[in-house]
């Protein structure tokens, strides 16, 4: 019987479950599709989750996988930049880098294969939860196996299934973000260097920068109730560029052929106010799916990974009662808990700027020309906004 199962082999899955094994924690991993490719994975490392990555012994493994760096973030209002802010931001930290999930949880899986303490389950939905004398003991598959365990961890992001079976319960934000996300052609511009463009124009706001992935730009249009979305690709094109400034617009529109049909995105974002039940715990995006704003959600999920072996290692080690081990669900959220509801308000805050200028579209001349007399306080305040969210807002360090 495997001490710890683990459901869902996103980042946070197959990250703990490398980093327990390698501890001699014996642990089955559970994933319900066949393979790591999705229509959506985030990409954007911090240096937060790249501390984590290196605190875990884990970084040459972002050398062997597509990745790419960002250059700067660049804003744009009305067609002219705003600021330009250069990466790495602060000195000591290393730039924000985008990798491609795909590759990097393929190497994580094979790592932990080289253990014997380590099971991969690929394949197989969990159907339900069991439960011996009302606590989570492990799960059933939809296979009929079923899989006992000293702790149940849910890591099968924002529509986990182990939340809904623990009765766990998600508050969500009030506003929940929609947004397309367009692949298309990539940019000579983007060859020397990757820049985060943030364009707003009008009531109209995209991002566009060089994903992980050779050859293609991204580009992410924020989307609002009454938009129409079932448009043809190629009928973005005029859209997006009355937005962009004219070398943006130039491409977009030379290279309307090749923007592929987007993806719409309904993200959900909320917290549990409890992330665990006797036996069983919720991490990442299960327990606390995060806006795309600043590309939280794998950034903090990794530090996740890091207090829950802190707590479950030297207990799982010891051979601790199933009621020991309850205590420390506790403690892992009461220790998460603070950096995520932080994390959570900045990003509400990066939000609210956008949402000013649609809302107050009579004033929008007026605060544009305000805003570029104001350009270099603007910069200041929004570097000093983004050092919580690149960096975390409290201190993780593996101890195990």
């Amino acid at each position: 019987m495997p001490q710890v199962v683990i459901v869902g082999a996103g980042p946070t899955g197959t990250s703990l479950a490398l980093l327990l094994a390698k501890r001699g924690i014996t642990v089955s991993l559970v994933e319900a599709t066949t393979d790591f490719h999705r229509v959506f994975r985030g990409e954007g490392l911090m240096p937060s989750g790249l501390d984590a990555l290196k605190q875990m012994g884990l970084s040459e493994i972002l050398q062997q996988i597509p990745h790419r760096e960002f250059s700067a973030w660049e804003v744009i209002l009305g067609k002219k930049t705003l600021f330009r802010v250069a990466e790495p931001m602060e000195p000591n930290f290393p730039p924000c880098t985008l990798v491609s999930q795909p590759p990097l949880l393929t190497a994580l899986i094979e790592q932990a294969q080289a253990y014997p303490e380590f099971e991969f389950i690929q394949g197989v939905p969990v159907k339900d939860l069991l439960r011996v004398d009302d606590r989570v003991a492990g799960v059933k598959l939809a296979d009929g196996r079923e899989i006992f365990a000293s702790i149940t961890i849910g890591a099968d992001g924002r529509n986990s299934v182990i939340r809904q079976r623990a009765g766990l319960h998600l508050e969500k934000q009030p506003k929940d973000i929609d947004i397309l996300w367009f692949k298309l052609a990539d940019s000579p511009k983007f060859i020397s260097e990757n820049i985060f463009y943030a364009v707003s124009n009008g009531d109209r706001s995209f991002g566009l920068f060089h994903g992980a992935e050779e050859g293609k730009l991204h580009l992410s249009w924020i989307l609002f109730p009454q938009d129409e979305i079932d448009q043809k690709p190629a009928q973005w094109a005029p859209l997006i560029a009355s937005v962009a400034p004219a070398w943006m617009a130039g491409h977009i529109i030379n290279h309307a052929e090749t923007i592929e049909r987007p993806i719409k995105l309904s993200v959900v974002v909320g917290r549990c106010p409890s992330w665990y039940a006797p036996g069983v715990i919720l991490l990442g995006d299960a327990a606390h799916p995060m806006s795309p704003i600043r590309a939280q959600g794998i950034n903090v999920a990794l530090r996740d990974v890091i207090v829950t072996a802190n707590y479950l290692v030297p207990l799982l080690q010891a051979k601790a009662t199933g009621a020991e081990l309850d205590i420390a669900l506790a403690k892992i959220q009461a220790e998460r808990e603070p950096e995520i509801i932080r994390a959570q308000q900045l990003q509400s805050e990066e939000a609210e700027q956008a949402e000013i200028l649609r809302r107050y579209n009579l004033f929008r001349p007026i605060m544009f020309f305000g805003a570029r007399l104001l350009r270099q306080r603007i910069r200041h305040k929004w570097v000093k906004r983004q050092h919580e969210m690149r960096v975390g807002v409290t201190q993780v360090s593996l101890m195990v």
